[in-house]
Order: structure tokens, then C-alpha cells, then sequence
């Protein structure tokens, strides 16, 4: 991400607010992968200057992610396993990947929703396997709002607390240009790594 891409985010969460923060957080809740560690950050240079306001920007954020959750979790629960059973080999998905989405559903519950909104990578992609397992809705709702907020929270408050150096000390230019590598470099091993894994057993993927 570039010194220009990172100036135009913040000039559009200046000037679009809110609204902004609430479209940026949706969209990376619906399976698409922008990242919150970037979105939020800015967002709490740009928009918070109080308690109050970070408090208000962690909540607008937690409620976008629940947003932006309801198209993925409505496409897992509508279409379901056989849905992925039928189409997963397209996107390189095995039965092996649904079992064991399942075993973890079961296993752990409604706490795989509520972990998984704190966790990195996992927050984004949490919703569809949660509508496969046919997780109760307002459950899912609650805990994705519980587990997002402290999240939300968290990377706000580093924007708040530093963006006052933005212009004034360059480690923190630094700081937050090394931060932002770091999760996109995490992001592309991980798709690596499972497009590696799953391509290298292709054959074993006709899941009809």
C-alpha cells in the first residue's frame, strides 16, 4: 500500500465521515479482504479526538462489521453444504475443508464466531462458514458485535494516540508502513498457501 493510496483513505474517511468508516468496515466483513488493521487506524487519526468519539468510531465499526456480514452468512445458510459440496472445487474447496469447519462449529459453538472476529484474516472470512453451520442469527450478530468492538477499538485507539505524529515524528510514518506490509504480506501467504495445498490435491477436490 502505497504513501499516496494511504493519503487518499484518509482523505476519504476526512471528508466522508462515518459513512465512510461504515462502508470501508462492510465491505471488508463480506468476504472481501480490506483490511480493517489499515481501515481502522485511519479512521482513528482522522475522526477521533476524544474518548467519546473513539468509543463512537469502535461501535460505528463493530455494527458496519455485522453489516457487511449478512450477504455471507445468508449465501452459506441459504445454499448450505451441498451449495459448497457442488461448486466448492471451483474455488478450490474440499469436502476435508467442510468436515472440518463442521467439527470446529460443533466443538466450540458460538465461540468460533466470537474468537474469530478478534483474529486477523479469520474476522473477514468468519460470517459464510458460520451461515453453513446454520448458526442462530442473532447469536451470530451479538457475538460478531462483542468480538468486533474490542478489535475496532484497539486499532483506533493506536490511531488516535499516534496520528497527531503523522506530520510531525517519521517513525510513525514508518511504524505504520512496515504495520500495513506486514498484514498484506500475512494475507498473501496465506492465500499462497492454501492455493498450494488445495491445487497440489486438485484431483481429490470433485466433491459431487
Amino acid at each position: 500500500m502505497s504513501a499516496k493510496l494511504i493519503a487518499l483513505l484518509v482523505a476519504l474517511i476526512s471528508s466522508g465521515g462515518y459513512t465512510m468508516v461504515i462502508v470501508l468496515m462492510a465491505i471488508q466483513a463480506a468476504c472481501i479482504p480490506i483490511p480493517s488493521e489499515v481501515i481502522m487506524p485511519l479512521a482513528g487519526y482522522a475522526l477521533a479526538h476524544t474518548q467519546m468519539e473513539l468509543i463512537l468510531l469502535a461501535t460505528v465499526g463493530s455494527l458496519s462489521s455485522n453489516l457487511g456480514s449478512i450477504p455471507a452468512y445468508w449465501v452459506g445458510a441459504w445454499g448450505g453444504r451441498p451449495m459448497v459440496e457442488r461448486y466448492g472445487r471451483y474455488l478450490l474447496l474440499s469436502r476435508r475443508d467442510l468436515d472440518m469447519a463442521d467439527r470446529f462449529f460443533n466443538r466450540y459453538g458460538s465461540i468460533t464466531v466470537l474468537l474469530g472476529r478478534m483474529l486477523p484474516i479469520i474476522r473477514t472470512f468468519i460470517a459464510f462458514p458460520a451461515g453453513v453451520a446454520r448458526m442462530n442469527q442473532v447469536r451470530f450478530h451479538v457475538y460478531t458485535f462483542i468480538g468486533s468492538f474490542p478489535w475496532c477499538y484497539a486499532l483506533a485507539y493506536m490511531g488516535l494516540r499516534l496520528g497527531d505524529r503523522w506530520n510531525s515524528d517519521p517513525r510513525f510514518k514508518a511504524f505504520f508502513d512496515r504495520f500495513h506490509h506486514s498484514v498484506e504480506a500475512v494475507l498473501v501467504i496465506g492465500l499462497a498457501y492454501f492455493l498450494w495445498t488445495h491445487w497440489k490435491n486438485r484431483e481429490r477436490l470433485h466433491i459431487d
